[in-house]
């Protein structure tokens, strides 16, 4: 559905200083009717990625194809109908305020020049979609957050889209809001079949809603892949972010090993860990951890405390053998405290 070859965006400096390289050479193919999360830091270049799958950026070069369209490639006329395949949703939906909840939604088939029964059919058909019967014909001033947020969905749907770009969705909604949101963007991508992708920094975001992830960095895909495969890989640098470690209690007197686990066909459990642990000599306590089923696959990140029987500290070679059939399993292990 999407695809970027070699995408490259260079801002030219402000004096003549060095140029922005703010997209550097992306390459990535998204599947149709999948959740696809874009994240990184500020900076990363998830903006312009965003400014150029919809064509308000015209790549320094390469290829940006949606639905079989180089977007990058187009101009006037034509431009403005392929955008009419892209919905957007953004942060904040800056709704008309002299506009009713559905006229806001048919604010765009009127620029478009659909007529005006068939508007009103369209509209219709979004409120009962979006979740906001008996609502349309409140003012933004009337709405909830969440509403309003589900009226910015409706409107971009409105032009039945094929993509459906959410830049920051959630950002500025509670957690109980959000929570609906993404229920109704997932739902939203069952019925519909539609292409979502989604630009945030939010993690629970990405674990609650996305197939695919991608991460950007200084411009370029530091790491992309299905869901599951990225949080349980302990060796990328996505891993961490999806399934953080909390703060381990302080003042143990123990061995404190980290272990990042989820892709071994031996170490799925924590208690895999533990009774690992046991066959060198070692009685673990789990002090720490985060555990999640992503896939129905069960990956995390723990923290154990390692004392041999008496409850002295586990000896050097013990805790050497240990680490040694973590690391031959593909769990990445670290020795934080002693």
């Amino acid at each position: 559905m999407i695809t970027l070859d070699g995408l490259t965006k260079v801002f030219p400096a402000p004096g003549g200083g060095d140029p922005v390289v703010a997209l550097d050479g992306i390459d990535l193919h998204l599947e149709p009717g999948r959740v696809h999360g874009i994240v990184g830091r500020s900076g990363a270049g998830k903006s312009t990625l965003i400014r150029c799958l919809t064509g308000l950026e015209k790549p320094t070069s390469g290829r940006v194809e949606v639905d079989g369209t180089d977007i990058a490639a187009l101009e006037g006329d034509a431009l403005r109908a392929a955008r009419r395949n892209i919905g957007m949703v953004f942060q904040h939906a800056n709704l008309l305020d002299s506009r009713t909840a559905a006229r806001n939604i048919a604010h765009p088939l009127e620029i478009a020049g659909v007529p005006r029964a068939e508007r009103e059919r369209r509209v219709a058909e979004l409120v009962e979609l979006v979740g906001l019967s008996g609502r349309e014909h409140n003012h933004p001033a009337q709405l909830s957050g969440g509403q309003i947020q589900r009226v910015g969905i409706a409107r971009g749907l409105a032009a039945e889209p094929k993509v459906l770009l959410c830049d920051e969705p959630t950002s500025a909604l509670d957690g109980s809001t959000t929570r609906q949101i993404l229920r109704l963007i997932s739902d939203l991508r069952e019925r519909l079949g539609i292409t979502v992708v989604i630009i945030t920094h939010e993690m629970a975001v990405v674990r609650e809603v996305c197939d695919t992830v991608t991460l950007l960095k200084d411009g370029k895909i530091a790491q992309t892949g299905e869901l599951v495969d990225v949080a349980a890989d302990p060796h990328g640098p996505l891993s961490s972010e999806l399934i953080s470690l909390p703060p381990a209690p302080t003042g143990i007197d123990a061995v404190i090993v980290n272990c990042d686990y989820g892709d071994s066909t031996r170490f799925r459990t924590s208690e895999d860990l533990i009774r690992a642990a046991e066959a060198h000599g070692a009685e673990a306590t789990l002090v720490a951890g985060t555990i999640e089923t992503i896939g129905g696959r069960q990956v995390g990140r723990v923290q154990l405390a390692l004392r041999n029987a008496s409850g002295a500290a586990i000896s050097a070679e013990s805790l050497a053998s240990y680490l040694a059939e973590l690391d031959a399993a593909g769990v990445v292990a670290k020795e934080e405290t002693a």
